[in-house]
C-alpha cells in the first residue's frame, strides 16, 4: 500500500459500526464544542461586562454573520459527502480534482457574500428588528464578523477536505487553537481594552483566522499523500465537478441558509418584544447551539460513513450506523434535558449577573426540551439524507424545514392563536423535526441506495 493510500485509507465499509463511528465522531464532537465554546465565551463575556445591551447585541450580530456563513457549511458539507463517495468507490485520482474545484468555488462565494453583507449591513439590521439600546453594538460585531467571512469559509474548506477522507483529529487540533485563542483575545479585548460588542468580534476572526492558516498549512505540506497538488491548476474550476457539487451543495447549502433566514424571520419578531425578551432568545439559541453540537457530530460523522458505504455497495450497513447516531443523540437529549429541569436558573446566569431575565428566561425551559429531542431525531435522518447525496430530498427538507413549516408554525403560533413571543419558540423548536418524518419516507423507499458519483 502506498503513502498515498494510508493516508486515505480510513475504512467505514466493514468493521464495528459502533466503534467506528464513536472514533471518527469524538473529535468531531470535541471540535465542536470548541467551537461552541469560543462562541459562548462571546457571549459570556460581553454579557458580564454589559448586560442585557451586550447580549443583545451579540445575539443580533451572530444571526447576521451565521446567515452568511451557512452556505459555507452547506457547500463543504456536500464537498464532504462527495469525497467520501470517491473514496468509497477507490477513485482517489478524482479527490484532487475536486478538491481544487470546490476550493476555487467557496472563495469566490466567500468574497461575493463579504461585499454584499457590508454593502446591506444597515437594512440587515432593520430586518432584525434590532433594540436601539443595542444597535451600534450590534452594528460593530455584525460588520467585523462580516470581514472574517474568507477565514471562516477557508476552514470549513479544510475541514471537509480532511473529513471527507475519514480524518477527524486534524480538524479538532486546528480548533484548539482557535478556541484557546479567543478566550484570551476576548478577555483583552472586551475586558482590559473596553471595546465591547466589536473586541469579541475582532477576537473571534483573528481566532479563526489562525485557525484556516494553521489548517491550510498542514494540508500543503501533507499534498502528496493527500493526492493532490498545490500549484495553478488546483484552482482550476472543473465543469463536471462543479455541476456535482452544486447539484448536493446547492439544496444542503439552501437548507443551512433557509433555516437560518427563516430564524432571522422568527427572531425579528421577537426582538421586537424588548431587549430582555431579545437577550433571552439569544441565550436559547446557544443553548440550541449546544444540543445541536451533538447531532451534528453523529451527523457529519455518520453521513462520511453512509457515503462510503453507498459508494462501496455495502447497503446492509447503513441501518446499522443509523441507529448507532439515533441510540447516541438520543440520549445526550435525555441528559440535556434533565440537567435543564434540575438548574434552569443556574443555565441561563452563566451568561450574565442581570436576574431581570428569569421571569422570561424560566417560560423558554419548556421549549427547551423540544429543542433536544428535535437535534436528536434529525441527526440519524439528516446522516441518511446527507449521506446519499439525494440533492432532491436535501431540497425537500431545506424548503420545508427552512421555510414552510419553521416560519409558518411560528406565525400560526405566535400570531393568529395570540401567544406572542413564545409562540415564535415554539413554531420554530417544532419545525426541527421535519428531517425525521422526511427521512423515515426516505429510508423506507429505499432511495437512498443509489451513488452520485460516476
Amino acid at each position: 500500500m502506498s503513502q498515498a493510500e494510508k493516508v486515505l485509507s480510513q475504512n467505514f465499509t466493514e468493521g464495528n459500526v459502533g466503534k467506528q463511528l464513536f472514533e471518527f465522531a469524538t473529535p468531531l464532537f470535541l471540535s465542536n464544542l470548541l467551537q461552541v465554546v469560543y462562541n459562548l465565551v462571546d457571549m459570556i463575556i460581553v454579557g458580564k461586562a454589559m448586560g442585557q445591551v451586550g447580549l443583545s447585541a451579540v445575539s443580533v450580530g451572530g444571526d447576521i454573520t451565521n446567515l452568511l456563513t451557512f452556505w459555507s457549511m452547506g457547500f463543504s458539507n456536500a464537498g464532504q459527502v462527495i469525497i467520501s463517495q470517491y473514496i468509497g468507490a477507490k477513485k482517489t485520482r478524482q479527490v484532487g480534482q475536486f478538491i481544487g474545484t470546490m476550493t476555487s468555488f467557496l472563495l469566490l462565494i466567500a468574497l461575493t457574500l463579504t461585499v454584499l453583507g457590508i454593502t446591506f449591513r444597515n437594512q440587515l439590521l432593520a430586518m432584525m428588528h434590532t433594540p436601539a439600546e443595542c444597535y451600534e453594538q450590534a452594528l460593530a460585531y455584525a460588520v467585523t464578523c462580516i470581514f472574517g467571512l474568507v477565514f471562516i469559509y477557508g476552514y470549513n474548506i479544510v475541514g471537509a477536505i480532511l473529513r471527507g477522507i475519514g480524518d477527524s483529529k486534524h480538524p479538532f487540533y486546528f480548533i484548539s487553537i482557535a478556541a484557546l485563542m479567543n478566550i484570551f483575545l476576548d478577555m483583552l479585548f472586551v475586558f482590559k481594552f473596553n471595546w465591547g460588542a466589536f473586541g469579541a468580534a475582532f477576537a473571534t476572526i483573528i481566532s479563526q483566522g489562525f485557525s484556516f492558516l494553521f489548517a491550510a498549512h498542514f494540508l500543503y505540506c501533507n499534498r502528496h499523500q493527500l493526492g493532490f497538488e498545490i500549484d495553478r491548476s488546483c484552482f482550476a474550476i472543473e465543469k463536471p465537478m462543479l455541476i456535482q457539487l452544486l447539484k448536493l451543495g446547492l439544496p444542503m447549502a439552501i437548507k443551512q441558509s433557509s433555516v437560518q433566514f427563516s430564524k432571522l424571520f422568527i427572531n425579528s419578531w421577537i426582538n421586537s418584544f424588548g431587549v430582555t425578551v431579545s437577550a433571552v432568545a439569544g441565550i436559547g439559541n446557544k443553548l440550541n447551539t449546544i444540543s445541536n453540537l451533538i447531532s451534528n457530530s453523529l451527523n457529519t460523522a455518520g453521513a462520511s460513513m453512509v457515503g462510503q458505504n453507498i459508494g462501496a455497495g455495502k447497503y446492509k450497513r447503513v441501518p446499522k450506523i443509523i441507529l448507532w447516531v439515533f441510540a447516541v443523540t438520543f440520549s445526550m437529549s435525555l441528559l440535556l434535558s434533565v440537567t435543564m429541569y434540575f438548574y434552569p436558573e443556574q443555565i441561563f446566569l452563566l451568561f450574565t449577573d442581570d436576574r431581570a431575565i428569569l421571569g422570561v428566561a424560566m417560560e423558554f425551559v419548556p421549549v427547551a426540551y423540544l429543542i433536544f429531542l428535535g437535534s436528536a431525531c434529525r441527526a440519524p435522518m439528516n446522516a441518511l439524507i446527507n449521506g446519499s447525496g439525494n440533492y432532491k430530498v436535501n431540497f425537500a427538507v431545506a424548503m420545508l424545514d427552512g421555510i414552510i413549516l419553521r416560519i409558518g408554525l411560528a406565525l400560526l403560533f405566535g400570531v393568529y392563536m395570540g401567544m406572542g413571543y413564545k409562540g415564535f419558540w415554539y413554531g420554530d423548536a417544532c419545525a426541527g423535526f421535519t428531517p425525521l418524518w422526511v427521512g423515515a419516507i426516505y429510508y423506507y423507499t429505499k432511495a437512498w441506495q443509489r451513488s452520485i458519483i460516476q
